[in-house]
């Protein structure tokens, strides 16, 4: 049933995953335990909450193509630093600590905040890292909220 469902879907629930898409997972997974663990719930209810749940993200993707539904359902990509330096309101609205985004430099073989041009909690949760060196490019700045704390300096003119 699954594997009908991925098909008649599409495989965009299991690839990069937005907030929504985790909940989905992660109920998915559970009515698919209780359907073959044999807990109280019969072969076609489960087939039934698993294709609901297929259509509800279907809805939710559907919505997120408008731009009222985008801000609806999708987070806006945060701003965490800044030419080196730490944006810490917006880390603390995003919920990133200090440590958490050391580790991420350090991951990203950053050896100290000068190499860095900016860093930017994506609303899929991932942070992107940019380096120093090549001018940035402002459209893809654009809708990243903080994004005028960068300095001007670090794009294309």
């Amino acid at each position: 049933m699954f594997l009908v469902l991925v098909r008649i879907f599409g495989q965009r629930p299991l690839a990069r995953m937005s907030t929504s898409d985790v909940v989905v997972v992660l109920a998915l997974g559970s009515i698919a335990g209780r359907v073959v663990l044999g807990l109280s719930v019969t072969l076609t209810a489960g087939a039934i909450a698993l294709a609901t749940l297929f259509v509800l993200r279907w809805v939710v993707e559907r919505i997120g193509r408008s731009s009222w539904g985008r801000r609806l359902v999708t987070t806006q990509p945060v701003l965490l630093m800044a030419d080196g330096a730490v944006q810490h309101d917006l880390l603390a609205r995003s919920r990133v600590s200090v440590e958490e985004l050391q580790g991420v430099l350090r991951s990203a073989g950053i050896r100290n905040t000068q190499e860095v041009a900016c860093v930017v909690l994506e609303s899929t949760g991932t942070v992107s890292v940019v380096r120093t060196g090549t001018p940035l490019d402002q459209t893809l700045y654009a809708g990243i909220i903080g994004a005028d704390r960068i300095p001007s300096a670090l794009f294309r003119s």
